[in-house]
């Protein structure tokens, strides 16, 4: 049971940051609510249809399907939310001021609300459809109120850590949100990027370079609460290879590369 309740607490936990940081950073936007939980319940719908069609997926590209598609969803997701920190870096000083204002702040096609829905959707939808094939091959396996309440566990823990995590990013002054809440986004999807690429490695689709480049399993588990969230926070591997690292770094370099140059004033020529 605790086992179960460990494995759900950590899909369901990257899930919930995602959530409490778009949230952190769109506070005050009109109808940001509907259209995150709208992205939830997309997600959670989605879910169910992947592990539904698990099988004809599995046998997919030879037999490599599924992990194509979680790939391709991870990758989708590292895309968003790099448009989503470029976003916020030049949104960001302008929302401060119109917080006090909120329907001037928010005018039509300014606020890419369908968009955050989108990166909520697929964040869930990765996360959620590897609980529902566990839990699925764990209640076919017997036990099932052991899975049941491991599952109910897992999911209650990892909701609770992700609105506390909130509940700490709305207290900053707006002034420091955006930028936290922008470095949080980008651990975030280099954490996803490296866990992509390691889906591509499975299937064959590209190498790994050096299989084991550390080993931190003996001081920091991954299956330890401390190392589930720092797989959450900033996409801690207790045992990378070393093309994981790459697409780690090249993903922070280029979204850090992307806000320097956003950020630097441009310079007129007379």
């Amino acid at each position: 049971m605790l086992g179960i309740a460990v494995i759900v607490f950590r899909e369901v936990l990257e899930a919930a940051l995602i959530v409490s940081v778009i949230l952190a950073a769109t506070r005050g936007v009109h109808n940001r609510l509907a259209m995150i939980g709208g992205g939830v319940a997309a997600g959670c719908i989605g879910s169910w249809i992947v592990a539904f069609f698990t099988a004809q997926l599995s046998n997919a590209f030879a037999g490599n399907g599924q992990e194509l598609l979680h790939a391709g969803i991870m990758f989708t997701v590292v895309g968003l939310l790099a448009w989503h920190v470029i976003w916020m870096q030049s949104h960001g000083r302008e929302m401060v001021h119109e917080m006090k204002d909120i329907g001037a702040a928010v005018v039509a096609g300014k606020k890419p609300l369908l968009a955050l829905a989108i990166v909520v959707a697929l964040a869930v939808l990765r996360e959620g459809s590897e609980v529902v094939l566990f839990v699925q091959g764990m209640m076919a396996s017997g036990a099932q109120q052991d899975v049941a309440v491991g599952f109910v566990l897992g999911l209650f823990t990892g909701v609770l850590i992700g609105a506390f995590l909130y509940a700490g990013f709305v207290k900053l002054s707006l002034k420091h949100l955006f930028s936290t809440t922008n470095i949080v986004l980008i651990l975030i999807a280099a954490g996803m990027a490296a866990r992509g690429s390691d889906k591509l490695i499975q299937a064959g689709f590209i190498p790994s370079l050096y299989d084991r480049v550390w080993d931190s399993s003996a001081l920091l588990p991954e299956t330890s609460v401390p190392g589930q969230l720092l797989s959450a926070l900033v996409g801690y591997i207790a045992q990378p290879n070393a093309m994981q690292l790459v697409f780690y770094g090249v993903t922070v370099t280029c979204i850090s590369a992307l806000l320097y140059m956003q950020k630097k004033p441009a310079v007129v020529k007379v």
